[in-house]
């Protein structure tokens, strides 16, 4: 249990980084000693415990909803990603069973890796506390460009379980061994990292911190002060100058929408018919005011709002980003790809339903568009809250030639938990990953830019109404912005796959 609060202290708010590999040291080192199934048991237990301190915050605004059961929404979230310390657990005995002592460490931090990833992606994922994040801001972050965040994470579980070999074999020199290997490979990636020289940054961009308040920005009545707060706070920017303006995730409670070409007029009746074309009609004119805001600011504007269309499931609705261009003219409506089990969407509704407040829970659509869109001379990867944590996603971009990343967060869901601090961190994580700048607008903060190193250039408050402006430039890319995630996946299955195979020969030589 111990090892587990530690490896949790690593994340914000507590932010002690140095305690994730000593934390790792523990679980290995007891993994290694215990009985299979008790292995398994404290595995999972310790992973609980890691997870509950890390999801604390899940409760900050669901609590209010679910009264006395806000237990539940971190515990069960908690004990079904446990799971991947407890199969961690079960690879890890594999290993010192069948593979040399002197690899098998290294094969018990690829195992913990690849599970980390399997409970990272997928639409019921979850994938927050991951270990690679709580090292943003060390020097172990630099790995990031190479390997991203999970390269992260097998680094620090590298060292992690090469103390507990040294500690339960009482032998130093793998350990000292895989240290100085750890150092030679930082020394060469930080003199090869492409972040170090970044060209100077030319294009001048804006975030609006908007500060409204999660408890009423639903209520219809809002939606006029939201308007109003948002389109002034917009005009202050008009002495910058700036290309690009982002307005955070859904700060516009209706759809924007017009009127889609395969709406379903033909289904309704006549008292649904003369509601759509009323709501409709007041989309299509709150959309043209927005038209008309970029238009006299010469400038290419951000919407977070709503977005609804017939698809293959019917007529839904979708969290949705607007992008107007500096002629006034909306050039994109971008729909969230991967949304917020249990809050966003209902995974597998027969199966979920009679969960209670069941019917609270959103059921957005999924988007399916990789999209890019261009600001000024550059173009960037649109991002809704939630799906920054996805790095999967943000590759399918670049490939398809994002410049810089744009992440619009509705982080007043977190409030002044460590849930706002995370996320933040792993913004921080995707700008190194990338090579890329990052601009970040939240409704209530932290909104800000980051530089491809992985440094806030500006950041705000919490709590506050906010401006930032400042500017982002071409990006001096990365390994891992070429190669994505699944390679270092595919690398790290081939170490353990190694470690047992070369067990297996010795054995069957001797």
């Amino acid at each position: 249990m111990l090892s587990a609060i530690a490896l949790a202290l690593a994340f914000p708010k507590t932010q002690q980084s140095w305690l994730a590999p000593l934390g790792a040291a523990g679980l290995f080192w007891a993994w290694e000693r215990l009985s299979w199934k008790r292995s398994f048991f404290i595995a999972w237990f310790a992973g609980t415990i890691f997870f509950a301190i890390n999801f604390a915050w899940f409760t900050y605004t669901v609590g209010s909803y679910v009264g006395g059961l806000a237990f539940a929404v971190v515990l069960i979230p908690a004990l079904l990603e446990a799971l991947s310390f407890a199969l961690t657990a079960l690879c890890t005995k594999l290993a010192y069973r069948v593979g040399p002592a002197w690899l098998a460490p290294a094969a018990a931090a690829a195992a913990f890796t690849i599970f980390e990833w399997l409970r990272s992606v997928d639409v019921t994922a979850v994938p927050f506390a991951q270990i690679g994040y709580s090292q943003t801001s060390t020097p172990l972050a630099i790995f990031a460009a190479y390997a991203g965040s999970f390269g992260v994470t097998f680094i620090v579980m590298l060292l992690g379980a090469y103390i507990a070999h040294a500690v339960s074999r009482r032998r130093a020199v793998p350990l000292a061994i895989v240290v100085a290997m750890v150092g030679v490979g930082w020394y060469a990636s930080y003199s090869a990292w492409p972040a170090r020289h970044y060209a100077p940054p030319t294009l001048r961009v804006a975030a609006v911190q908007g500060n409204i308040a999660q408890s009423i920005k639903w209520n219809k009545q809002e939606l006029p002060r939201s308007v109003e707060r948002y389109v002034s706070l917009t005009r202050m920017l008009a002495p910058f100058h700036p290309q690009l303006i982002v307005w955070p995730e859904t700060v516009i409670t209706t759809d924007l929408n017009d009127v889609p070409y395969n709406f379903p007029w033909g289904a309704m009746t006549p008292a649904e018919t003369h509601y759509w074309r009323g709501v409709l009609a007041a989309d299509a004119k709150l959309s043209a005011q927005f038209g008309a805001l970029a238009r006299s600011l010469r400038t290419t504007l951000v919407v977070g709002s709503l977005d609804r269309h017939w698809g293959p499931e019917g007529l839904k609705e979708y969290n949705a980003l607007y992008t107007y261009g500096p002629n006034g003219l909306l050039i994109d409506v971008y729909d969230k790809r991967q949304l917020v089990p249990f809050a966003e969407s209902l995974p597998a509704p027969a199966l979920f339903s009679w969960l209670p407040d069941a019917s609270l829970i959103g059921r957005f659509g999924h988007g399916t568009q990789n999209t890019v869109i261009p600001a000024g001379a550059l173009r960037f990867a649109p991002l809704i809250c939630w799906e920054s944590a996805f790095a999967d996603l943000i590759h399918a971009q670049l490939r398809n030639g994002a410049q810089f990343l744009v992440i619009p967060t509705d982080d007043a869901w977190f409030g002044e938990s460590s849930g706002t601090f995370q996320h933040a961190q792993i913004a921080q994580m995707r700008a190194i990953e990338t090579g890329e700048w990052v601009v970040q607008a939240a409704s209530t903060g932290i909104s800000g830019i980051i530089s491809p190193r992985g440094e806030w250039t500006h950041a705000t408050q919490l709590d506050k109404e906010a401006l930032i402006v400042g500017n982002v430039g071409t990006p001096p890319g990365s390994l891992f912005a070429r190669i994505g995630p699944n390679p270092v996946m595919y690398a790290l299955a081939a170490l353990y796959v190694f470690t047992l195979a070369i067990g297996l020969l010795t054995r069957r030589r001797a």
